[in-house]
């Protein structure tokens, strides 16, 4: 492992309640979360996604010394070096599995992980259900290029069936995952989707992630300008997230395109894209987004959206679920444990044992 950044710019002890409290003052700027020169290809949407995080921490107000970044490896692995925070550039695929420790062992830390799709899906996809079965409170972003971009492309585990790269010269002959579904069948309590080029949906999710409490996947759409350019450009601009894509909020209607005029229904077990106005169907009519219904049907269908379908891809929270946490289980487990011992020191252990003394 290749441990970065293990110098807390805030002084202090790591974890330790910030003397600043919250940001409701204005006390932080996205400045006081850099650190270094980012060394992406220009244009790249790692780039887009850090200025957001940035600005992101600088809103939710945590001390940069009572937050840690954690990533595996990969084009977006290298993010950790640009916080000013504690962090981690770990090994391929471990990142949720390092997460998950930092977390356990000092639950006053916000934790968050950062992967590739390849890096999060792939060789650490197991890690990845298993952070979301145990419902560890774990911020997890997925970067999403659909391309193993740092080994100079080949395909990833949600690259599309007939993909060409140079590991697939001919088409990929798989179906991909989609990181919603996956979220979803591991039994996930918070999946949010944005755009790395839309600095306002990835702050809001981001926002929403860090208030949830257990783990939270936010999936960010981009697009690796060299070697799988244009992946997301349906919804890479603001014309096109007009057109393409429909932001969802929790208890608002589910309406979309550039003057709101179409809408969802609910049509057998399926959703239906209808235009207001027309056909007899009016704003009455229209699904009221509910992020927090334990039942995932609806929130599943929305997430899957937009793969072909002549639907519009969501953007926004989808799902928001309160749950027990795995961190908070253990260190209730532990105290009441220590309770139920006549000893709470490695000292009193030794004690409670027969003792001689040896001359």
């Amino acid at each position: 492992m290749n441990n970065i950044n293990f110098s807390s710019p805030c002084g202090g002890q790591v974890g330790a309640p910030s003397p600043l409290g919250g940001n409701e003052g204005g006390l932080y700027s996205a400045s006081d979360f850099r650190r270094g020169q980012p060394r992406w290809c220009p244009g790249c949407g790692d780039h887009f996604f850090l200025a957001s995080f940035h600005k992101a921490l600088a809103e939710i107000g945590t001390a940069p010394k009572d937050i840690a970044v954690i990533s595996g490896i990969g084009c977006s692995s290298r993010l950790p070096h640009y916080m000013a925070t504690y962090g981690m550039n770990t090994i391929h695929g471990r990142a949720a599995a390092i997460a998950t420790g930092c977390k356990v062992a000092n639950p006053r830390l916000d934790v968050w992980q950062v992967s590739g799709d390849g890096d999060g899906l792939a060789i650490g996809g197991n890690h990845f259900i298993h952070a979301n079965r145990r419902n560890i409170d774990l911020n997890m972003i997925l970067l999403n290029n659909r391309i193993y971009g740092l080994t100079k492309g080949q395909y990833s585990p949600t690259s599309p069936r007939g993909f060409v790269s140079k590991s697939s010269p001919y088409g990929t002959v798989e179906d991909p995952f989609r990181p919603a579904e996956l979220c979803f069948g591991a039994r996930g309590h918070f999946f949010a989707r944005a755009v790395a080029t839309d600095a306002p949906g990835i702050i809001s999710v981001l926002k929403a992630a860090h208030a949830h409490k257990g783990a939270s996947v936010c999936e960010i759409l981009q697009n690796c300008v060299i070697f799988n350019d244009g992946t997301h450009e349906s919804v890479y601009s603001k014309e096109g997230r007009q057109n393409n894509a429909i932001y969802v909020e929790h208890g608002k209607p589910l309406v979309f395109g550039p003057n709101n005029e179409f809408g969802l229904v609910q049509e057998g077990f399926g959703l239906k894209k209808v235009e207001i106005g027309k056909d007899g169907y009016t704003i009455d009519d229209i699904l009221i987004h509910d992020a927090h219904c334990e039942d995932n049907t609806l929130q599943l269908k929305l997430a899957l959206m937009g793969d072909g379908d002549g639907f519009p891809i969501a953007l926004g929270v989808i799902r928001d679920v309160d749950a027990p946490t795995y961190n908070d289980a253990v260190e209730a487990q532990i105290e009441e444990v220590k309770g139920k011992k006549p000893y709470h020191t490695f000292a009193e252990l030794l004690e409670t044992n027969d003792i001689w003394e040896v001359k």
